[in-house]
């Protein structure tokens, strides 16, 4: 399965996105640290599926899991 995560310089100035979108990760790191749920920042942004945003949150739990 590919990265849910890409960055290139021509989009967004290589700002981190969901694959296949324009759509900032931190912006669904953003939403959730304001109390918001993901099927709020789902309904937001509808370019980012359901499965790409849990993907997302998944390869940074093992990201993260990986440090420790």
């Amino acid at each position: 399965m590919p990265e849910a995560i890409t960055r290139d310089p021509e989009v967004m100035h290589g700002i981190p996105v969901f694959r296949g979108t324009r759509v900032p990760v931190q912006t669904l790191f953003d939403y959730i640290e304001n109390g918001d749920s993901l099927d709020e920042f789902l309904e937001g942004f509808p370019t980012v599926s359901r499965e790409l945003a849990v993907q997302v949150l998944e390869e940074c739990k093992v990201l993260r899991l990986a440090r420790v």
